[in-house]
C-alpha cells in the first residue's frame, strides 16, 4: 500500500460529518476496500466509497449521541473500518453493519482511598450483525454457505444430537402451526471443508437471554437503596404468566448472532465488534490507516504516541483492542 498520510491533530480538526468526505479519508478507504475486496467482489473501492460515505454521514445525522459524543478518531476508525469488513452499512432487516457509541476505559487513576478507578470516554463502534458475519465468514473461506435459520413449532417433528462427533438434525413440518409455540430454531451451515455444522436455540438458551437482557434494564432505586430488576427486550415476548414468546424474526437474529460463537477467529478492523464477540485474526495496524511514519495512536484516546526503543522487551500486545467497560459488556445481546 502506498501511503496516504494523516495526522491525528487533522483528524480531530474535522467537524464529525466532514471525517468521511475528507479527501484524504476518501483516498485512503478507496485503497483500503480495492487492496482487500475489489479483487474477489468486483466493486470498486470508489462505488464503495460513494455508497458508504453517504449511509456513514446519515447515520451521523440521525444520531446525536454519535456525532456530538464520540472522539473524532473513534468516528474516523469506524468509517475506515467498513472498508476493512467490505460490509455496507445499509439500513434494514438484515442490516449487515451498524454503528454504536461505546463507553471505553481510557486510563486509570487513583481515588482519595487509594483504589484504582477506570477513566472512560464515548467511542464510535463499528457493531458488525450477525448477517454481515454470515458473509463475511464466506468471503475469507470459514464457511461456503449457511442456509435460513428454520423455526421449528410444537406440531413439528425435530430431533438434534450428535453421532459419532457429528451433529446432525431431523426436520418434518407439519402444517398447520396452530400453537404457535415455538420449540427451536436452528440454521444449517456448509464449512469449508464440505462438513455439516448446526446452530441450534432451544426454549433455556432463549430464557437465559431473556434473564440477561432484564438484569441490564435494572434500575436503581434511590428510595430503598437497591436495584430494582427490569423488563427483557421487548421481544422476547414476556406474557403475564411469565412465559416467554419471543418474536420470530428476533430469535432467527439471534440464531445467526450465536452460530460462531466457536469457530476461529475473525479478521476485523481495531474498532469493530462482532456480534457474536471474535476478535481480530489480523492485527490491523497503524499503517494501514495511513498515519504518518515514526508514530503510533492510542486507539482510544487518539493521542500520538512516538516510537522508542523497548530494549529486549516485547512490545505490548494490543490485537485485542481495548478494554470495554464492565457496565456494557455484552450488551448488544439486546441490539436486535
Amino acid at each position: 500500500m502506498s501511503n496516504i498520510s494523516l495526522t491525528v491533530d487533522e483528524i480531530n480538526q474535522l467537524a464529525p460529518l466532514d471525517i468521511a468526505t475528507n479527501e484524504l479519508v476518501r483516498a485512503k478507504f478507496i485503497q483500503i476496500y480495492e487492496a482487500m475486496w475489489t479483487p474477489s467482489t468486483g466493486v470498486s473501492g470508489e462505488a464503495a466509497y460513494e455508497r458508504e460515505s453517504r449511509n456513514f454521514n446519515r447515520i451521523l445525522s440521525e444520531k446525536e449521541d454519535l456525532r456530538k459524543s464520540c472522539t473524532r478518531f473513534s468516528l474516523f476508525t469506524a468509517f475506515l473500518d467498513v472498508a476493512i469488513s467490505g460490509l455496507t452499512l445499509d439500513p434494514g432487516a438484515r442490516a449487515q453493519a451498524y454503528l454504536l457509541s461505546r463507553s471505553i476505559a481510557v486510563d486509570s487513576y487513583q481515588d482519595r482511598d487509594g483504589n484504582t478507578k477506570k477513566k472512560y470516554e464515548t467511542q464510535c463502534v463499528l457493531i458488525i450483525s450477525g448477517y454481515g458475519e454470515l458473509l463475511h465468514r464466506a468471503r475469507v473461506g470459514q464457511i461456503r454457505h449457511a442456509d435460513n435459520p428454520v423455526i421449528v413449532y410444537t406440531e413439528d417433528e425435530f430431533e438434534f444430537g450428535e453421532r459419532n462427533g457429528n451433529k446432525f438434525v431431523n426436520y418434518t413440518c407439519r402444517l398447520p402451526h396452530t400453537s404457535g409455540n415455538i420449540v427451536a430454531c436452528f440454521m444449517k451451515i456448509t464449512r469449508a471443508d464440505g462438513s455439516i455444522d448446526y446452530s441450534v436455540m432451544l426454549p433455556e438458551d432463549w430464557s437465559r437471554l431473556a434473564a440477561f437482557s432484564a438484569r441490564q434494564n435494572r434500575q436503581w432505586d434511590n428510595q430503598r437503596r437497591q436495584w430494582v430488576p427490569g423488563n427483557p427486550n421487548a421481544l422476547y415476548g414476556k406474557q403475564q404468566d411469565g412465559s416467554l414468546k419471543i418474536d420470530t424474526g428476533f430469535l432467527i437474529a439471534k440464531c445467526i448472532k450465536h452460530a460462531f460463537k466457536s469457530y476461529p477467529k475473525a479478521r476485523v478492523g481495531r474498532g469493530t465488534q462482532l456480534e457474536s464477540q471474535q476478535v481480530d485474526e489480523v492485527e490491523i495496524n497503524d499503517d494501514l490507516y495511513g498515519l504518518e511514519d515514526g508514530s503510533t495512536v492510542n486507539a482510544s484516546t487518539g493521542e500520538v504516541m512516538p516510537k522508542h526503543d523497548t530494549g529486549f522487551a516485547p512490545a505490548p500486545d494490543t490485537s485485542a483492542g481495548v478494554t470495554i467497560n464492565p457496565d456494557n459488556a455484552g450488551g448488544s445481546d439486546d441490539v436486535f
